[in-house]
């Protein structure tokens, strides 16, 4: 299984970064109909960021449920890489001295030591607005329907926006210092909730309205994106406490920020319970899709067991 899945991962994610670096040369030096080129700090800083590494995941849970469907992940590959310049932008953002105040991001200096505050914050609404650019021409690209069309940026807009993971990194911030037990208990659920399962579950759901999926199994993949969503954010609070930091790119900053996590509130030991009961979870929401949602399968497991 673990061969199998480094094939998928590696195919997968070297398809994405060629497209998001090509994707953002092209846009970035050819003018569109009444728009100039971008300024090359705009540019720059914006594949910085994309190309600096990271797991993909986004981009390749948009494949593997298009696949789930029949679909070819090369197909959805715009959205894919939409989703992954939001998740981008997002870091770019958490970054900043005025949220996480972070020096390191999967080992490189973060954007803002790189090109100052104000163009990351202006690489960060560049990803972001181009994303959903990326996905009105996807679905023209496979004739959705104008219904479809505006399914599917609702279902991004909502997963990436103030009910999703803008308001999860909201109530993050929000929950920095807080003493009460019950207090931080509710918060942590909101918080995660938002936070990383929103974009995780959106990006299924997106590659389920691409491949013209019905409600039966969009609600399957949301549950299933859900649990996952959940396990990683353990593994990353549990990751941040007891990791190799050289593994993850960056020093960990959540007890320094006084942030609630897992392990604060459930400990080492029961956050990897509960990461395990979601996997769990996770495998069972797949049902319906039989031998075709096998990659989801592995990318449960790869969730629950990575070390970065």
């Amino acid at each position: 299984m673990q061969k199998k899945l480094d094939t998928y991962l590696k195919t997968r994610g070297k398809r994405v970064a060629h497209s998001l670096s090509s994707l953002v040369e092209r846009r970035g030096k050819a003018p569109i109909p009444f728009l100039a080129p971008m300024p090359a700090s705009m540019r720059k800083s914006m594949k910085y960021s994309l190309m600096a590494g990271g797991k993909r995941l986004r981009p390749i849970l948009v494949m593997a449920a298009a696949e789930c469907r029949g679909l070819a992940g090369s197909k959805v590959i715009k959205t894919a890489c939409a989703m992954e310049m939001i998740h981008t932008y997002s870091l770019i953002h958490d970054d900043l001295p005025a949220m996480d105040d972070d020096d390191l991001r999967r080992g490189k200096a973060t954007s803002h030591k790189v090109f100052g505050e104000a163009v990351a914050i202006l690489a960060g609404d560049g990803l972001l607005t181009m994303a959903f650019e990326l996905a009105a021409e996807n679905a023209a690209d496979l004739n959705l329907s104008g219904k479809s069309t505006s399914e599917l940026i609702r279902v991004i807009a909502a997963g990436s926006g103030a009910r999703g993971m803008v308001g999860g990194q909201a109530a993050d911030l929000e929950a920095e210092g807080k003493r009460s037990k019950a207090s931080a208990r509710k918060s942590l659920e909101y918080i995660h909730t938002h936070k990383t399962a929103a974009l995780i579950t959106a990006s299924l759901e997106a590659g389920a309205v691409l491949a013209k999926a019905p409600v039966s199994q969009r609600k399957a993949l949301r549950e299933y994106g859900h649990a996952i969503g959940l396990a990683f954010q353990i593994v990353d609070d549990i990751l941040d406490r007891v990791g190799d930091k050289k593994k993850l790119g960056k020093k960990g900053s959540d007890l320094e920020n006084d942030k609630c996590t897992f392990p604060r509130l459930y400990g080492i030991e029961g956050s990897r319970a509960l990461a395990r009961r979601q996997t769990a979870k996770a495998h069972r929401c797949l049902a319906p899709f039989k031998d075709k949602a096998q990659p989801l399968h592995w990318l449960a497991d790869y969730v629950l067991e990575r070390d970065r």
